[in-house]
């Protein structure tokens, strides 16, 4: 190699280490995106319940040991034989048993969904005037409630899941820390071990200018089911709040 060839070499050298030490230094990382501002898709707004499911145990009253479908063990069933109307009726409190964070999203009716900041958001029922606060973060605290404690989190969406397109990812939805209740009217018990996981979908249909909710519900209750209680329910997206009627909760 001629004293030419590595004189040039060097001076490119140099001239590398010269542009790398030219480069301004990395900005630093800004603070991770909220999860409202990481949402997938927009949740918010007004929902209406389309009952596609068990329509029977959803929009009928129902009678006593009337509870096919629900995995429920020796000590469930001999509960929900005992159950009485008027003694729940008399109560008072008692009337909402069966709108807790188990049930409520089974109840016929409508659901206003607003972030109530950028961690938290807001779910309102009309049936039985409840509100559900979904947290982002944090761990479950505070005395057991209807609606418990519920832990939040953005999921990606399996492959075909929902229809139609829309941007990709599940509400992932945990819920703990609850009251003993109903998962049905007619006395079918939860208690206050039970563990609900919820996916929230949102489904675009192609051939119409429509959004729906599906809402997966998984009830885990080491006292009362023998298994999981698995249901989905649907609600479809309303321009506006029409129809909206906050009722009382009743126990018939």
């Amino acid at each position: 190699m001629d004293i030419r060839t590595v004189t040039i070499r060097a001076a490119l050298g140099l001239a590398s280490l010269g542009m790398i030490a030219a480069q301004p230094p990395a900005a630093p990382a800004g603070p991770p995106p909220t999860p409202k501002a990481q949402a997938p898709w927009d949740i918010t707004g007004y929902w209406v319940s389309i009952v596609t499911e068990d329509w029977r145990f959803r929009m009928i009253p129902l009678t006593k040991g009337d509870y096919p479908g629900v995995p429920l063990n020796a000590e469930a069933k001999k509960i929900a034989d005992a159950w009485d109307l008027a003694k729940d009726e008399a109560a008072g409190v008692d009337q909402c048993k069966a709108y807790g964070a188990a049930a409520i999203m089974r109840v016929p009716g409508r659901l206003h969904i607003t972030w109530d900041n950028d961690t938290t958001l807001k779910i309102e029922t009309d049936a039985g005037t409840q509100t559900r606060v979904l947290h982002f973060g944090g761990t479950p605290t505070g005395n057991p409630s209807l609606q418990g404690y519920s832990v939040a989190s953005w999921e990606p969406l399996q492959a075909g899941a929902g229809f139609g397109p829309h941007k990709p990812g599940s509400l992932k939805v945990i819920t703990t820390r609850l009251r003993a209740g109903y998962l049905r009217k007619n006395g079918v018990p939860v208690s206050a071990n039970a563990t609900v996981t919820e996916y929230i979908d949102l489904l675009n249909d192609p051939n119409a200018p429509e959004q729906w909710l599906m809402v997966k519900t998984i009830v885990d209750d080491p006292t009362y089911l023998m298994q999981p209680f698995i249901t989905s329910t649907h609600f479809k997206k309303q321009a506006d709040a029409t129809g909206w009627n906050p009722s009382a909760c009743s126990a018939r």
